[in-house]
């Protein structure tokens, strides 16, 4: 753990002294591209606004994930449950992938208000297309001996999901859960642009238009730190609950 830190550091202070590189030498317009020390002092500035917002986001992004790996969990059971059911709800689970998000999010908005459900449905419906096809995925891969000869001593249906099937296809689920992760901040700021009083995307959209970027760029870093917090968890919690899948 310490060495990937350490490793993280490394990168992170790479990219910062490429940034400022970058600055020193193009010179650009603050509004147009800030270079690291502008954009820490907006946030020493700005800081109490700034974290206040990143809790907003935070809880979004969590209750959004835990939304859609549940719905995304129960979809995969239910397409591993039957084939008939495979074949009934399997397309549906497409089509909600195939829909644009940005032409979701002004309904959800409209339905639900400017408020917390809005952006949690929003980051649920990312996550869920995921979370669905690696579990029911890794599930129909299961070995089919193990469920024949679960059969052959009397094993039904039911069984032969709950006892074979859905821990077998825990990598799967394993697999996309740290997908979702990755992609769970997405919902929730694309949430906010489209309607919000409150968050990290409403933050940068109104830094944006009051060419603020520098308020804009330290929103988007304190976003990516709550993204890599975010997917260090989840990894922390597949390797507690999969070890196996850790350990290979």
């Amino acid at each position: 753990m310490i060495r990937a830190l350490c490793r993280g550091a490394l990168v992170a202070a790479g990219l910062i002294g490429l940034w400022w590189a970058l600055t020193a030498l193009l010179s650009p317009p603050p509004y147009v591209f800030p270079g690291p020390l502008a954009v820490a002092g907006a946030f020493a500035e700005r800081w109490p606004m700034l974290l206040r917002n990143a809790g907003i986001t935070a809880t979004e992004i969590v209750l959004g994930l835990a939304a859609g790996l549940a719905a995304g969990t129960l979809t995969a059971l239910a397409i591993a449950s039957t084939p008939a059911i495979r074949r009934l709800v399997l397309p549906v689970v497409v089509v909600t992938q195939t829909l644009p998000v940005f032409a979701i999010a002004p309904l959800l908005v409209v339905w639900l208000g400017y408020g917390l459900p809005s952006k949690i449905v929003m980051a649920a419906l990312i996550i869920y297309f995921p979370v669905a096809t690696a579990y029911a995925e890794a599930m129909a891969r299961v070995p089919s001996e193990l469920i024949d000869l679960a059969r052959l001593n009397g094993a039904s249906r039911r069984h032969v999901l709950w006892l074979i099937r859905a821990p077998g296809g825990l990598p799967g689920l394993a697999a996309g859960v740290k997908v979702a992760a990755t992609v769970a901040p997405i919902g929730a700021v694309v949430g906010e642009w489209v309607g919000a009083s409150a968050g990290l995307g409403y933050v940068m959209l109104h830094a944006n238009a009051r060419l603020q970027t520098d308020v804009l760029f330290a929103a988007l870093m304190l976003l990516s730190v709550l993204a890599l917090l975010l997917r260090f968890a989840v990894d922390r919690a597949v390797a507690a609950l999969v070890p196996w899948q850790h350990s290979s």
